[in-house]
């Protein structure tokens, strides 16, 4: 799947931060320098997740965005699968239905603008499920509910691969991750401004956990496999198997 290069990320939020026309312009941008060792965390997400992936079964995005997920492994899948990608923001969808146009047109890739707080595909026969970065902008109160309906859609030994941002385990180590993955923001460019100003209209949008709050809600929800695949400070990625 061919992308355009990225537009550099010069996004200076105004009121609480949303997933609108410049910010999925400059999309791809915005997380290869937001999100700590970006390329490793992807690189795994893939690899690990093609391993449950099955022939004539469903795969599913959540949180899709422009489709960068899902796009690796439609590359190596293709027709033998159904792919279906759920994203809430429009100028997101519209990006992935331009990527993915011809697939679409096929019936092969389904993109979907369900709102997870309250719907969920209705589709069974789930071999994968993939959440990256998405949860966390799911208010608390809705997340066990999410992972409930993630894992009644999973065929037996379906996986769901999440990767969250996470809260430190206590206030000390919070802080110290904190100032670290805000250093890191600036080593790769962005002004004090941008980080600041992406940081304020983040609060009450994104709601991260500790990690130990979400493996809870994970088993709660009924996978009995959980495990870490993957931590930067205050990023963690986990595979959980039905």
């Amino acid at each position: 799947m061919a992308k355009t290069d990225a537009k550099e990320d010069h996004v200076i939020a105004e009121g609480p931060w949303q997933f609108d026309e410049q910010v999925t312009d400059v999309f791809d941008d915005m997380l290869n320098r937001s999100i700590p060792d970006y390329a490793t965390m992807r690189g795994l997400v893939f690899e690990l997740g093609s391993r449950f992936v099955r022939p004539q079964s469903t795969v599913v995005d959540l949180g899709a965005s422009r489709g960068e997920a899902l796009a690796p492994f439609i590359d190596r899948f293709g027709a033998r699968n159904r792919w279906i990608a759920v994203e809430v923001s429009e100028p997101m969808r519209e990006a992935m239905k331009e990527r993915f146009a011809g697939l679409i047109a096929t019936s092969i890739v389904d993109v979907r603008s369900d709102d997870l707080r309250y719907a969920y595909p209705p589709v069974l026969n789930v071999s994968l499920t993939l959440s990256v970065l998405t949860a966390m902008f799911l208010p608390i109160e809705y997340r066990q509910a999410f992972l409930r309906n993630v894992y009644q859609s999973l065929a037996p030994g379906g996986a769901l691969v999440i990767v969250e941002k996470v809260l430190g385990n206590g206030s000390l180590l919070d802080e110290l991750y904190v100032e670290k993955y805000l250093a890191m923001k600036a080593d790769h460019g962005y002004s004090k401004e941008e980080i600041d100003r992406k940081r304020y209209a983040l609060e009450g949008v994104l709601s991260p956990l500790t990690a130990e709050w979400n493996e809870g809600l994970l088993r709660r929800a009924g996978f009995a496999q959980v495990d870490t695949f993957w931590r930067w400070l205050n990023f963690a990625g986990w595979i959980a198997v039905k």
